[in-house]
């Protein structure tokens, strides 16, 4: 096994592209390991829909990244107290859905430590019940990676209200996240130590107690580093991919203001309205149709709904109410 040094990069966005850069790209005859750390972010899972998963407005508060990944399972959270390793490797009978291979020399290091992890279920890393390491896989015909986060010492509150949706009803074919109760690696270790420290400590037990300067490692060229930027920008930075990839779903968003109530029914697909329809017992000087064909065809996104209400008089459809009050309702 070899390993590949990132740099200590925290763009998730970064990070994703080098991942699959390397399992596409980058074959040394031998499997490659792969740390990164990553700003606070929420990971969607590849078949899921963002939407459903994210509370959009802590969200934008608090200018948490979401990224979309390419293996299946449910949205995670990242910050920078949260270590992720990948195994990448080859595409084998032995490889594949077998996450007790891949988890086994993590478990091994964290026992090492006094942390009692054990592998719970198909994929996760549990320690005295509760889950510290969420497993999942991506394969392609030739080669596969496994890929799962260490919560070390991550800020929990954010885990909770960053994939906590807020009331509405939503209606969606994507694959739901299923919430565990959580905890970091930091409560079961005798000593404090930083996640850099417990990084290192990781991959010096992975490699049997080499020293860092020893572990053989693949170093990212210039060449690399042009294909690992194009594929950030065309797919990990892309709303098309981190949003527009999510399955249509049909949301139902229901508020009574001053005025009166709005029961709002849209239908998203690839991440657009393709329809909207109000309803309620509010009064209206213009008719709602003008401003639900006004939103038809605009991303189911912040800056866009912006961007089509520009210039519109909302007090003219739903009084006293403004710009900023209506997006956040329809999101």
């Amino acid at each position: 096994m070899i390993f590949v040094d990132q740099g200590k990069i925290n763009d998730p966005s970064v990070n994703l592209a080098i991942e699959e850069y390397l399992l596409r790209n980058v074959e040394p005859g031998e499997d490659i390991l792969l740390f990164y750390i990553n700003e606070p972010s929420i990971i969607i899972g590849r078949h899921q829909n963002t939407i459903e998963e994210i509370n959009q407005p802590y969200v934008e508060a608090h200018g948490i990244h979401v990224v979309r990944r390419l293996s299946g399972g449910g949205a995670v959270y990242h910050d920078l107290g949260n270590l992720n390793f990948s195994f990448i490797t080859q595409n084998a009978r032995e490889n594949v859905h077998n996450f007790r291979k891949f988890t086994e020399p993590v478990i091994r290091v964290l026992l090492e430590m006094g942390v009692p992890a054990e592998l719970s279920g198909r994929n996760d890393i549990l320690a005295d019940g509760r889950k510290i390491s969420g497993n999942a896989q991506y394969i392609t015909t030739r080669r596969m990676f496994n890929h799962g986060t260490l919560l070390f010492n991550s800020d929990l509150s954010h885990v909770q209200e960053a994939l906590h949706v807020k009331q509405s009803k939503i209606i969606s074919k994507g694959i739901k996240s299923v919430r565990s109760r959580v905890a970091n690696i930091s409560e079961f270790l005798g000593a404090p130590m930083t996640v850099e420290e417990f990084r290192e400590r990781v991959l010096t037990g992975i490699f049997m107690g080499a020293a860092t300067l020893g572990v053989p490692q693949y170093r990212l060229t210039a060449e690399d580093w042009q294909g690992i930027n194009k594929l950030t920008e065309e797919r990990y930075r892309s709303w098309d991919w981190n949003y527009g990839e999510s399955p249509a779903f049909n949301v139902q968003k229901v508020n009574r203001f001053p005025f009166g109530e709005i029961d709002a029914r849209i239908d998203v697909q690839s991440g657009v309205i393709r329809s909207i329809k109000f309803f309620g017992d509010f009064f209206s000087q213009a008719e709602p149709a003008e401003l639900e064909q006004r939103l038809v065809g605009t991303r189911y996104a912040q800056a866009d709904l912006q961007g089509a209400l520009a210039g519109v008089n909302l007090a003219d459809y739903f009084q006293e109410l403004s710009q900023e009050e209506f997006i956040s309702f329809l999101l």
